[in-house]
């Protein structure tokens, strides 16, 4: 079953004209010898070649300056490569970025909302973005802060938020439209460990909802309880990829983070 999403509305072109037909359906994600070289000629994607499955929970690793937030960037169009290719749903992400765009959310690493606005007025600003019909936004918004626990804060101003307030609000923003694929970039830094929890069983519906969710996260074991597969990267290569039990058989080890520490060693000390 492939990857299916509405007519572009903004420039009348209907998607199936543009998908590769190479690319897999079944993928919602297809990467192949994608690399990012910046000016200072650090290379922080090196040659990587990746696939995740549509409806799969992809944990992505790795220490400080590994390479993941540049490989989220690049996936949401907002970098581009300095050569290979990235397909989303089929979609070429430098040449279809429009089609691209419809089809995920982004959480990034550093939270973007408006603290001058109110939590609900947040996710209405940038639902509207989305161009989601009233009624549904407001169905949507109601369901998503009740499950993230601010329904008593949603008509304060953010400027007032914890940093846990602010995570739980911005992953709010980014699944606000339902996206099919979501980036989800350390999305419980910052979050006390009721709130954490609350997202892992959040995430868990997300793919009981047949979503694509991929996950960066500096807490091993929250990829190891969310994650059908793990890929780890060092310094922008992927050095490790399957299920995380497949992981722990390989490297003889009794957890995910145990899995890491062998094959990254010191880089762990200096997250």
């Amino acid at each position: 079953m492939s990857i299916k999403t509405k007519k572009n509305s903004h420039n009348g072109i209907d998607p199936e004209d543009v998908l590769n037909p190479d690319i897999d359906q079944e993928l919602a994600v297809s990467i192949k010898n994608l690399v990012k070289i910046f000016d200072d000629d650090i290379i922080a994607v090196d040659n990587l070649s990746l696939d995740v499955k549509r409806g799969e929970v992809f944990g992505l690793l790795g220490a400080n300056g590994a390479g993941k937030t540049t490989t989220i960037q690049i996936l949401s169009g907002i970098l581009k490569p300095t050569s290979g290719t990235a397909f989303i749903g089929g979609y070429d992400v430098t040449k279809n970025l429009e089609q691209v765009k419809e089809l995920i959310g982004v959480c990034p690493q550093e939270a973007a909302v408006f603290k001058f606005l109110s939590a609900k007025e947040n996710v209405e600003f940038f639902g509207n973005l989305h161009k989601m019909p009233k009624e549904e936004l407001e169905e949507r918004a109601k369901e998503l802060i009740e499950k993230m626990g601010l329904t008593k804060a949603m008509d304060r101003r953010v400027k007032g938020f914890s940093g846990g307030m602010t995570r739980s609000l911005n992953l709010i923003i980014a699944l606000i439209n339902s996206p099919e694929i979501a980036y989800l970039d350390e999305p419980t830094v910052g979050q006390d460990a009721r709130a954490r929890r609350s997202t892992w069983e959040f995430l868990k519906t997300l793919k009981n909802q047949d979503k694509t969710v991929i996950l960066t996260t500096h807490y091993i074991e929250e990829a190891e309880k969310l994650s059908d597969r793990v890929g780890i990267l060092d310094y922008g290569k992927l050095i490790a990829l399957g299920t995380p039990k497949e992981l722990m058989e390989k490297y003889d080890s009794e957890s995910l983070e145990q899995v890491f520490l062998k094959i990254t060693g010191r880089k762990y000390e200096a997250m």
